[in-house]
């Protein structure tokens, strides 16, 4: 027996950083799923913690391509209390 796959319309992924052409740098587990939820949809919307310059991340360290991705919002990550305290 053979199971059809599963195909999405939209795919919310959140990366640690990403270009401006949506090449995506993932932290730690993040990595599992991300990749794999962006390339299966016809529209990945990716929340980034920075997005950089083009050119600044490096080929090898990029897990997503750009053309699995859609749409790129950046959402900067909330400062902790212990760190204005410092």
């Amino acid at each position: 027996m053979l199971e059809a796959p599963l195909h999405a319309d939209f795919a919310l992924v959140k990366a640690f950083k990403g270009d401006r052409w949506g090449n995506l740098v993932y932290h730690k587990t993040a990595r599992n799923f991300g990749p794999i939820m962006a390339s299966a949809a016809k529209t990945a919307i990716v929340q980034v913690s920075k997005v950089v310059p083009l050119g600044e991340l490096d080929p090898e360290n990029i897990v997503t391509p750009g053309i699995f991705v859609q749409r790129v919002v950046e959402v900067p990550q909330a400062v902790h209390a212990s760190e204005l305290a410092a």
